[in-house]
Formats: structure tokens, sequence, C-alpha cells
């Protein structure tokens, strides 16, 4: 089906997610991190330029190698699978049996829709079926797929289809509280809203545990 003009816009804005997975193209990663960069600091460049900006001032000249800098060292460093959180996990020697809730993770994010960032937290939890992650690795697999342009749809179920092929169990759950700067800044412009968005997997989609994790979590949003 093709969108009008009119219409991919309020896609954009809703947040619609087309897809669990990040839309890569196969060639992706054909192109060293380097020639990105000198790529992404030219495409800054002309921007800045057509703005009217005078990329001669001291202030504005390391601009757009700083953002390109950026866009593949950092806030889009998650798009590489060779920075993918490793997958070791431990036998659960304690025989623990009962949730494991990793809670206010900070996420920074940023919107596929108009490249504004997405700041909010996670809350993460799963049930051992035999086998433990490091706590660490958590934040880390939040970073991971938070480190690419996002809807926060797609974030949440990333998280936890990471998490279930790691610990091999379909008992993981995750929770996330965000606010997108593309509502917050422009558009509407309402600082105060949030975006909650939720996945539940295995025993997590009973009530009772799903209850028990969002007790937890202190957040009473009914899913």
């Amino acid at each position: 089906m093709t969108h009008n003009d009119d219409t991919k816009d309020e896609i954009g804005d809703n947040h619609i997610a087309t897809n669990a997975q990040t839309p890569l193209r196969p060639d992706a990663f054909e192109m060293s991190d380097d020639d990105k960069i000198a790529s992404i600091k030219h495409d800054v460049e002309n921007i800045l330029k057509t703005l009217g900006l005078d990329l001669t001032d001291d202030s504005l000249k390391g601009t757009p190698n700083r953002v390109a800098k950026m866009f593949v060292k950092e806030i889009f460093g998650g798009l590489n699978p060779a920075k993918k959180p490793g997958s070791s996990t431990f036998d659960n020697k304690y025989k623990y049996g009962e949730m494991l809730v990793e809670k206010n993770i900070t996420v920074y994010s940023t919107c596929e829709h108009h490249l504004l960032p997405i700041v909010g937290r996670a809350h993460v939890a799963y049930i051992s079926n035999g086998t433990v992650v490091g706590l660490s690795k958590m934040n880390r697999i939040v970073d991971y797929y938070a480190k690419r342009p996002q809807v926060q749809e797609r974030l949440t179920i990333q998280i936890v289809q990471e998490l279930k092929k790691v610990l091999n169990t379909e008992d993981v759950a995750c929770v996330m509280d965000a606010k997108h700067l593309c509502v917050n800044s422009r558009g509407i412009r309402d600082i105060e809203s949030s975006t909650v968005t939720s996945e539940f997997g295995g025993r997590f989609k009973e009530e009772s545990v799903r209850r028990e994790f969002l007790d937890y979590i202190k957040l009473d949003t009914q899913f």
C-alpha cells in the first residue's frame, strides 16, 4: 500500500512500528566506520550550509565531524552486530526460582521518525529455568538495542527477544516508560507526557505473575 506524504507524517507521529526487526539494508556494513563518518560529515555540512550557517565560525566548524562520529560510534552504534554484548550465562547454583527484576535501567535512544531523543527507564525481569545472566548484561542489552534509530514498541520487543535467547526461556518481561522529544519539543510540544510499552513472555502473561512484576516496579498501569 502506498502512503501519501500526509499519511507518512501521521504514521511517524503515532510511533507505529512496522517490524520487530530493525530495517537494515543487506549492504549495511560493507562500508567501514571511517568511510561512514566521512560521508555523514559531508551530508551534515550540506545541511548546515543549507540552513544558512557559517561553517568557518569557530563554534561550528567542527560540528559536522562531531555529529558524524557521534552517529557512527555512539548513538547509532547499536546497529553494528559486532558491538552486541556477549551472551554468556551461568548455572543457577542457588536454585533461585523466583522472579529477578532489574528496574530503572536508563534508556537513551533516538526516534527514527524525527531523529530526536527518547529518554526513559526500562524495567526487565525473568524467571530462571536453570541459567542466570549477569545483572550488568541486562543493562548492556537494553543499551545495545537502544543505540539505533528506534520506535519504543520495537525496542521493548527486541530486549525481550534477546533475553529469551540468552536465557533459553520464555519467561521474560520488559516495561518501558520514556519521553519522546518529538512529542515533547516539537509538534504538540507536550512536555509532561511519556509513553509506556510492555512485552510479556511465558509465565508473565499470567495475571498473578504480571501483577507481581508491576508491583515490584511500582507501576500501576493496566495491561
